[in-house]
């Protein structure tokens, strides 16, 4: 299942997500921070969406109260997870 979220309260604008049976497959980030985002990207690629929701879930940035890993999770969710 392939998924595009608009994000809030992050320098990236959207993610896209990419899971097949409960594993993610893809996942990109449109804006924010470019290397941090690729990383991020490469470390979930092939994890269990559970693992995913434990580790990453929560994280704020700074001042703010979400971070672009805490999104993908808020996007996983909306997916149904």
């Amino acid at each position: 299942m392939k998924y595009t979220y608009k994000t809030q309260g992050t320098c990236s604008s959207h993610i896209e997500v990419e899971v097949e049976e409960n594993v993610i497959t893809n996942v990109t980030f449109w804006g924010g921070c470019n290397g941090n985002l690729q990383g991020i990207s490469h470390l979930v690629k092939g994890m269990p969406v559970n693992v995913v929701l434990a580790r990453l879930e929560g994280i704020r940035c700074g001042n703010r109260l979400t971070s672009c890993p805490d999104q993908l999770c808020r996007a996983l969710h909306e997916m149904g997870f």
